[in-house]
């Protein structure tokens, strides 16, 4: 792997993870994480060299450790989640290719064996925490409510912040009230049926827009993947995509206005027959409730947390079928 040497071309922090995207001397460049102002443990990758090292569409970028985080390459300087924010129409096509690579990729992915030690993917197991009793914390995702950032999420095992936690606890009061009881117990259920025994495979864990890389120029797509393996079933990496698609066309309205190929179809298309549908659409919702806790634990309260909440019962009301349908209502 080559070196960076260049100035930071991005950089973004949180409580838990810090990214600084570089040029390489080659032209290409390193996206690297590191520890965020509430974390002294450096990330780690345990389960990377189960990745497969070839993959159809998307290469699968594994880390190498560097400067006391995880160095990754790629051929761009900017992720997916930040495209989406772009209006020019060659982006939708732009875009498109990068679903489709990662589409082939986690399909490939899926079809690895399960290595020893693969447990729940660290989000979804914060997640599940914060179900039950909200006082743990986690990592921001790749975009903060209302704005889509460009850098990937990860999510590794961690406390929150301790500036943050009351943040965690206001939210999980919040959406106590404003889904109820049967909602939280769905979402403990979907939680549940993403990792039912005899069902579970090799998955990224956090396969988001934020760690979807297109090439600038030329190149593959890069998809960043090592710090959130797991074993879970292959829905949870789809419906993490499809749940990051779903919430920019809620918050960011310009990008479902983009003319071109309908996002979801072309990643479910892409990754082909074997995925449950409605399991991917539960898992979605997963995904931006897990983005939802992530936000407050790392980040802190924003009042935007309560559009969430309100959003993620609307959600939660349809299955997430919005997400596979692309965006229409039910």
């Amino acid at each position: 792997m080559t070196a960076a040497t260049a100035g930071p071309v991005e950089e973004f922090a949180t409580g838990l993870r810090t990214t600084r995207v570089r040029r390489t001397p080659d032209g290409r460049h390193e996206w690297w994480h590191g520890p965020g102002t509430g974390r002294h443990d450096p990330p780690a990758a345990p389960l990377a060299p189960a990745v497969p090292a070839h993959t159809a569409g998307a290469r699968l970028v594994v880390p190498r450790p560097v400067e006391g985080g995880l160095a990754y390459l790629a051929d761009g300087p900017y992720s997916a989640a930040a495209w989406l924010r772009d209006p020019r129409p060659a982006v939708r096509l732009l875009l498109a290719h990068a679903l489709a690579g990662a589409g082939e990729a986690l399909r490939d992915l899926h079809a690895s064996a399960v290595p020893d030690g693969a447990g729940v993917p660290p989000a979804l197991a914060r997640l599940r925490s914060f179900l039950d009793r909200g006082a743990e914390g986690g990592v921001a995702g790749p975009h903060t409510p209302r704005t889509a950032s460009s850098a990937p999420a990860t999510a590794p095992h961690a406390p929150a912040a301790a500036p943050y936690a009351p943040a965690v606890v206001r939210l999980r009061e919040h959406a106590a009230r404003v889904w109820g009881p049967a909602r939280l117990d769905r979402l403990r259920s979907w939680c549940a049926e993403l990792t039912e025994p005899g069902g579970t495979v090799l998955v990224h864990g956090f396969a988001s827009l934020g760690a979807l890389i297109p090439p600038l120029r030329r190149g593959p797509v890069a998809l960043l993947t090592g710090e959130d393996l797991g074993a879970a079933r292959p829905e949870l990496d789809l419906g993490w995509l499809l749940g990051d698609l779903a919430e920019l066309d809620w918050a960011v309205p310009v990008s479902a206005h983009l003319d071109g190929p309908e996002l979801p179809r072309v990643l479910l298309d892409a990754y082909g027959s074997g995925a449950d549908r409605d399991l991917t659409g539960r898992a979605a919702v997963v995904r931006i409730a897990a983005h939802t806790r992530d936000f407050a634990a790392y980040c802190g309260w924003s009042d935007e947390l309560a559009d969430y909440t309100a959003f993620i019962a609307d959600l939660i009301d349809e299955e997430g079928r919005r997400a596979v349908l692309g965006g229409a209502t039910p």
